[in-house]
Order: structure tokens, then sequence, then C-alpha cells
């Protein structure tokens, strides 16, 4: 292998060749959807593959295709200057499922993988290839549960009523009718002839050859969220809403121990491969290790920080795999020690197991995907950055420098490098950036909004007057004042400054969910059950605006602050221009076949975008009303969009996992970027050539727009 005139030794060959292949199986989800994008997802991780060196092999060796791809008059492509928030441990990515993975389990010679879905199906995959190799179809309701059986022949799954699957063929073989109330969890035992399910205060255990009920357990009270026989076949384990998991005689249906330690519901639970012990899963945060026998509980595993929805034992007993929010963790089995974190997944992570060799791990999200772990790669990212929950909104620094990130907290990034300079805690939700970029305010949902210095990071105030959740902050042009809105269906004023309160304008009643001043910082509008313009220096309501026929999601004003735009929700569809002095309707834009969740003015004040339910954007001439473009190619909700300063582009961001970017003179979308989870919160830097963006799974993306024609802002 050469890099230029240099001939590679056999190390770094071997280095090369392994990124290459550890990252492409990483993408392949990606590239199997666009293929024509191999270049800018493989290098964007490849790029990170030597870790701190920058002339690594791997650089070596994209290095001239990288110099080609940035030459002038290159085909655009989206160049990502910060780190995926992603464990080394991942292995590959499942996609297929159209709604949240519930379950999912190897079979027994660990070469497939069955997921059950809340889009009723359940799916068999190649462990090795990934590929989906059946869809499972027959329930009429999601699918909680599934597993094989022992000799991997059959499958099981459980939702509205349980079936048997030919796990060869995918033919349903079997239906067992019985409960009452929808089945949570199913489980082969040992010799896989019988079956163990579980409904509301009920277990059930079936002939699993015949599919007759054999006997009802009774004795929990609440539903019985998860089940599981002994490896002997002897005993089976349950858990339940009400904090407490019992052990029964699976021959005679009598009920053993009943296990109490946990203070809230229990949604998991499963023996050690040698009997012996039981590990279980609560939304108290917490797992506990019991001894099986007698009841006892041997040890508590604290460390995750939600619900912990699924565990397993590892085939040898040493180890444990949990699954909380979008995190995995693997445990000491003996002592109770945290391992390691897996980080990967956008959405909560209701399923994980290990497969029969141990090596690996399958997990099972609300994102739509299974992922597969390597169950021994336990060495995390020395600079794993990002968020520990969503990501909500992004903002550059008016110099382009830096951007803002609000989530659960609010983190500073450097723009050119990617790296993370600091995390404030104590903030959350929503936030926004002073216009000279001095000070940044973060809504919190403790009902508080706080100010921070954005040169120091020092808080300076925090402002307390909101009684519910605050939904929106900004602050006025000339940056000294903030306004905020919330569930309170208030919209409150505060001096910048000092943190003071200086008016509450109320007069909704509903939620407020949009605000903005006006270019001067006169007059504030706020979206609600209506329209409500407010004088911003004597609070004197100045007008409401009726005409829209149900909730109101978003307002604008014009640049020149003569005009207002406004976007109605799914009652309505419509958007609504209307003059801001005397607050008469102008024009009502129709078109949308959804709700409109979102709406502005161009930085010229020419032209209208807005976003829809309908998966879609649409550009309008802002004189005339006319629909000049309908953006199509989103597949799910758009969640945020921005113009180019220069006005000549739109970036937006959606739940399809997708950033795309328009060219507004004729709507045609000029490139696509795939990120790991649901996109929110785009922004442009002031400079052009820059865009930020977060995922549902903490990934903040700082993204370099190599091969498009934009202008700086001021050039």
């Amino acid at each position: 292998m050469k890099t230029g005139s240099k001939t590679m030794d056999r190390a770094d060959q071997r280095k090369v060749l392994e990124a290459f292949s550890k990252d492409f199986n990483r993408e392949m989800h990606n590239l199997q959807e666009r293929p024509d994008t191999i270049w800018q997802q493989m290098y964007n991780r490849l790029q990170w593959a030597d870790g701190p060196a920058k002339d690594g092999p791997v650089a070596k060796v994209i290095a001239p295709e990288f110099d080609r791809r940035t030459a002038p008059k290159a085909r655009p492509w989206f160049h990502l200057n910060s780190r995926l928030r992603e464990s080394e441990a991942l292995i590959r990515t499942l996609t297929g499922h159209t709604s949240q993975v519930n379950s999912c389990a190897f079979s027994p010679d660990g070469r497939r993988i069955v997921s059950a879905s809340g889009d009723d199906t359940l799916k068999i995959w190649d462990a090795e290839s990934g590929a989906e190799l059946t869809t499972l179809t027959g329930h009429a309701s999601p699918v909680s549960s599934c597993a094989f059986s022992p000799d991997g022949r059959r499958i099981v799954s459980a939702s509205d009523t349980l079936k048997i699957w030919d796990a060869e063929s995918g033919a349903e073989l079997t239906t067992l009718t019985g409960h009452t109330s929808p089945v949570k969890s199913c489980a082969f035992s040992p010799d896989g002839r019988r079956i163990v399910s579980v409904s509301f205060e009920t277990l059930k255990i079936w002939d699993a050859e015949s599919g007759v009920e054999l006997s009802t357990l009774t004795g929990h009270t609440g539903t019985v969220n998860s089940c599981a026989f002994s490896p002997d076949g002897r005993r089976i384990v349950s858990a339940n809403n009400y904090h407490t998991l019992k052990i029964w005689d699976a021959e005679r249906g009598r009920k053993l121990k009943t296990l109490t330690g946990h203070t809230r519901g229990v949604t998991s639970c499963a023996f050690s491969p040698d009997g012996r012990r039981i590990v279980s899963a609560s939304e108290d945060n917490t797992l506990k290790i019991w001894n099986s026998k007698r009841g006892r509980k041997l040890k508590t595993l604290t460390g995750h920080t939600g619900t912990v929805y699924s565990c397993a034992f590892s085939p040898d007993g040493r180890r444990i795999v949990s699954a909380s929010g979008n995190t995995l963790k693997i445990w000491d089995a003996e002592g109770g020690e945290e391992l390691a974190t897996l980080t990967g997944h956008t959405g909560t992570v209701y399923s994980c197991a290990f497969s029969p060799d141990g090596r690996r791990i399958v997990s099972a999200s609300y994102d739509h995907t299974l992922k597969i772990w390597d169950a021994d790669s336990w060495a995390e990212l020395t600079d794993l950055t990002g968020h520990t929950g969503g990501v909500n909104s992004c903002a550059f620094s008016p110099d382009g420098r830096r951007i803002v990130s609000v989530s659960n907290t609010l983190k500073i990034w450097d723009a050119e490098s990617g790296a993370e300079l600091i995390t404030l805690t104590g903030a959350g939700g929503v936030g926004a950036l002073s216009t000279d970029g001095r000070r940044i305010v973060s809504a919190s949902y403790d009902h508080t909004l706080k100010v921070w210095d954005a040169e120091t990071w020092e808080e300076l105030s925090t402002l307390t007057g909101h009684t519910m959740g605050v939904t929106y902050c900004a602050f006025s042009p000339d940056g000294r004042r903030i306004a905020s809105t919330g569930w309170d269906s208030t919209l409150r004023i505060w001096d910048a400054e000092s943190g003071a309160e200086l008016s509450t304008l109320a007069g909704h009643t509903d939620s407020v969910n949009s605000c903005a001043f006006s270019p001067d910082g006169r007059r504030i509008v706020l979206a609600s059950d209506t329209l409500k313009i407010w004088d911003a220096e004597t609070w004197e309501e100045l007008s409401t605006l009726t005409g829209h026929t149900g909730t109101v999601n978003s307002c604008a004003f014009s640049p020149d602050g003569r005009r207002i735009v406004s976007a109605g929700g799914n009652y309505d569809r419509t958007l609504k221009i209307w003059d801001a002095e005397s607050g008469v309707e102008v024009k009502t834009l129709t078109g949308h076949t959804g709700g409109v969740t979102s709406c502005a003015f161009s930085p010229d004040g020419r032209r209208i975008v807005s976003a829809s339910w309908d998966y879609t954007l649409k550009i309008w001439d802002a004189e005339s009303g006319d629909e000049l473009f309908t953006l199509t190619g989103h597949t799910d909700a758009v969640r945020s969009w921005a113009f180019s300063p220069d006005g000549r582009r739109i970036i937006s961001a959606s739940d399809d996992n997708t950033l795309k970017i328009w060219d507004t003179d004729d709507g045609q979308l000029s490139d696509t970027f795939r990120a790991n989870g649901e996109v929110h919160g785009c922004a442009f830097s002031p400079l052009n050539n820059m865009v930020a963006c977060g995922d549902t799974g903490g990934s903040v993306y700082i993204l370099e727009l190599v091969g498009f024609d934009l202008k700086p802002m001021n050039p």
C-alpha cells in the first residue's frame, strides 16, 4: 500500500484496513440507503481513526482524496468537524423497523437475531452481516417480546396474543390465546417444551408444541413486566410494577419466594447461567442481584440515571448488561462494579442480550434500530464528547468562532476545531445567545432561566417566576432584555443585566409556543391560542390577531418590522401574513397538508419559508403570497431549519436522521448529511460556510460546507 511516493509497512497497512473495515460496517445502514454519500460518510469517520496523531497511517491514505474533494469546483459535501458520541465497541446498526424496537435476542448458535417492534412485526437478521433475512407479520398490535427456542427452530412473540413461528421460513405455526390483556414478556423453557408468558397480574405456562395452556400463576398485584425460566427449567422468576419479583415452582405453579427491595416497578429479570443468582432492573434506576434460593439481596448496582428497562447475564455469568436511557452498561456480576458504558443509540434502549459465546451484545431502541456491540471492547473514546440527553438547539456566536448547544446541560464549542470548551450545568431545555455574543440565556426544567457570561462562563443570575416549564427564550435586539414563554401561558420580560423581572404578559388561555421581538425591539408578538402584539416598553397589549382556526405554532416579524407571519397547527394548516401596525390580515397562504410547525422571513424579507408535519418545507413569495417551491425529500417531521445569512440556502433538520441543504432560487436539494439520530436545532454560521445541529443521542455536529457557493454575511 502506498501513500504518495512512500510504501507503508505491514503494521500500518493492517491498521488502515482494520479502520476501513470497522467504519464501513458502522456506516453500512446509511450507505445502503445513500451509496452516493460513501466519501462523505466514510471520511467523517476515518478522519479520527488515528486518534490524536495528525499524520497517522489512515490520515496519509485519505489525505490525497481529501485534497481533491476540497479543490475548487469539487462536488459539495458536509465535512464533520466534531466527533460522534459513540462508543468504540459499536460494530454495526440494523435498520428496517418503522417504530420502536422493544425486544431482541440471539439465536442459540449466535448466527441470527430476532427483534420485536411497535410496528407490529418481528424481523430476523443475519448477526454477522446485519442483513435482514425475514419479516414476520401477523400480529395486529405492537410486539413487546420475542425469544428463540433452545434448538433455534422456533420463535415465540408476545403482543395482544402469543404466536409461535418457524424461525427458518417465518411461517406462523400457532397462536396462543388466553390472556385478557396485552402480553408483556415470553420465554421458552430450557428444554423447549414449555413457554411462559406474563400479562396483567398473571403468568401462564403453555405447551410449546400444541399451544395448550397448562397453568395460570396468580399472586402478583398489577402488571407483570418480565419472566424467565431457570437454567434447569424447574423455576420461573417474574417481575411486576408493584416493586417485587416472585419465584415460582414451574411444575406445580406454586409461589416459592417474593423478593422485595426495589422502590419502584421492576421492569426486567433474568437467572444467571448456573441458576444461583437473579438480576433485576427497575424504574428506581438500579439493578439488584439476588440469591435465587433464599431470595436474599446480594448487590445493588447504581450508575444509571433513569429507568433500567432490561438486564441479562453473560453466558459465563461473570458480567451483566443493562439498558437505560440511550445507553447500555456492562457490570462485573461478582463485585457489582461498572465496567463500561456503551453509547450510540439516540433513543431509549428497551432490550439487550449477550450472544451465546458472550463476545457480542445486541440492543433494541426507541430510535427504531438495533445495534451490535463488541462485548470485550470496553475502551471508551478518551475524548467522548456531547450531551447525555437529546440536543434541542444550537447557535453560533456573532463572530462564528463558538457554538452554544442546549440539552440537559449547556455546552460551548470551538467552531473551528470542534473541541468542547466548557459545560455549564444547571441549564437545559432551550437557550439563546445575545446578539453581541456576550451573554447566554438558558431555560431549565426546574422552571427557571439562567444568564451566563459567554466569555468567562460565569453564572450571572437566575431568573425565577415561571410556575411551569419554560418553552422559549430570546434576547431583545439590543441585548438588554430577555423574553421567555412557558406552559404557564405567560410571557415574562427580564432585565438581562440584573435579572430582575420587568413584566408578566398574560392573556392567553393556552401555553405560549413562540414569541419574537420586532427588529427595533419596540414590540413583541406571541403565538398561542391566538396571536397578540405587545408594546415592549409599556407592556400594553396593542392588538389580538384572530383568523387562525386553532393553535398558532410560530410567528416572526419581517426584517423591516412592518409585517408578521404566523403558522397554524393541525386544525388550520395555513400561514397568515399580517400588517404589524394595524393587526389586519393581509394574506392567507394555503398548501400544507399538515400542521405548520415554523415560519420565518428570508434575510431580505422577499420570501417566507415554512415547515410542516407533512414532511415538507415551502418557499413563498412574501409580497404576493404565491407558493414558489415545495421542498420534498424528508421522510419524517422537519424539526428545525434556517436561512443562510445571504439567503441563498436553507438548511433543514428532521426526525428522519438527516440534515439537508436547499437552494432557495430553485428549491433544489443540494446535499444530504446522515446523522445517527433525529436531528434538531440547526443553525448557520454568520460566515456561511459552517452549520451546527444536534441529535437525540447527544451528539453535536459541527459541519463545514465544502464546495458550496456561499458568501460571508459581511464580506
